[in-house]
């Protein structure tokens, strides 16, 4: 089984710029929407336009021990505007499943030593003011709760100028990760850290 991680947080939060600690050799990188990376990235390895049929494609036979899927919920985004023109609830069950099946497959079928790093914008819900996986809508949500489908969900966020990682809940956002894993609430911005703590504590 491998392992997806979930990483939160809104646009400028440092969400991308946790990659540059990561050796280009040991992770491969699917930009979802983006064409550039917020560093100079020459020697990593960059799957651009990255779509669900490239990054099944990639898991087949990975290659990697790590992956990540840049701006991820671009995957449900472009997909509902290919949409755009259909009527009915059907297109928002599709794009649900559609993004859970790959979780599934990472969860289920890869490697237990590959993980996949979700990068995912967030939202904040309206009536309770939680901070949230953004989604493309109520009916979305409905049927899938982005987060109940990873075990670790970090967010990125800045305090004093300085960009973090947190790995658990307050009880306004969706953070978690499992008792131990993490020594502390709030770690560095650094997703060579974040998956070197990962491997540690599963015994990789």
């Amino acid at each position: 089984m491998g392992i997806a991680v979930l990483i939160l947080g809104k646009t400028g939060s440092g969400k991308s710029y946790s990659m540059k600690t990561m050796n280009p050799e040991e992770v491969g990188i699917f930009e979802v929407e983006k064409q550039h990376l917020p560093f100079r990235a020459k020697d990593f390895k960059v799957a651009k336009n990255a779509t669900y049929s490239i990054i099944a494609a990639t898991f087949k036979d990975p290659q990697l021990k790590a992956y990540v899927i840049d701006d991820s919920q671009y995957l449900m985004v472009n997909e509902l505007f290919d949409r755009a023109k259909e009527t009915g609830y059907q297109k928002f069950t599709d794009i649900a499943l559609h993004f859970r099946n790959l979780i599934h497959y990472i969860n289920h079928n890869l490697p237990d030593d590959v993980i996949v790093y979700f990068l995912h914008h967030t939202e904040t819900d309206s009536n309770t003011g939680e901070i949230k996986a953004k989604t493309v809508g109520k009916m979305l949500d409905n049927a899938l709760t982005v987060e109940g489908c990873f075990d670790i969900v970090l967010l990125a966020s800045i305090e004093n100028k300085e960009h973090i990682f947190i790995t658990q809940s307050d009880g306004y956002t969706t953070a978690k990760s499992p008792e131990g894993m993490f020594e502390e609430l709030k770690i560095p911005n650094d997703l060579k850290l974040v998956d070197t703590k990962i491997r540690e504590y599963y015994g990789l």
